[in-house]
């Protein structure tokens, strides 16, 4: 087994904890991975009410949604949202006992306002006839027009209250 070699630069006290300043490592002798991370395949998303999520993506937002699958083992139902370069996964729980519940319970994530924001950004081909039409669904944005945002790309942020909670920033592709 290779080991990691450590240099401390420093350390100082702030409220009584020890504070490392800057920790350089090197990795010679470290053999290589044996496998590589590849491209995202989907992010999950918890869900209190399976119902209202998927109409959300299905009916507001027009994604392609799958049909709702149980999944006794897992202790789960889960829907998948195709946004073409990945996938959201909802889940929602089957029964009190499912993992799931309990994250939902622990977190106090409960219909109708989740108190969770989790960040959604999708590319949509047009954004101004994307938020027009939000905007006909009585989907509230966040700013009265599109900004550039980190990619050097127009970019819109629906309110999470009309998303079920989940803050979605539109970007154009």
């Amino acid at each position: 087994m290779a080991s990691v070699v450590l240099k401390v630069a420093g350390l100082s006290r702030c409220a009584g904890h020890l504070v490392l300043r800057r920790v350089q490592y090197s990795t010679s002798g470290v053999p290589s991975p044996l496998w590589r991370l590849g491209r995202l395949n989907h992010i999950a998303i918890a869900v209190p009410d399976m119902e209202r999520a998927t109409a959300l993506y299905r009916d507001v937002l027009g994604a392609t949604v799958s049909e709702r699958v149980a999944l006794p083992e897992h202790g789960v139902s889960t829907v998948f949202v195709e946004l073409g370069n990945t996938k959201l996964e909802l889940l929602h729980p089957l029964g009190e006992k499912s993992p799931i519940a309990g994250f939902l319970q622990k977190n106090n994530i409960a219909h109708p306002d989740p108190g969770r924001i989790m960040w959604a950004s999708p590319q949509v081909d047009d954004i101004n006839a994307a938020i027009a039409d939000l905007k006909k669904k009585n989907i509230r944005t966040l700013s009265a027009e599109p900004r550039i945002g980190a990619h050097g790309k127009p970019v819109m942020f629906l309110h999470p209250k009309d998303c079920d909670g989940v803050l979605v920033e539109l970007e154009e592709a």
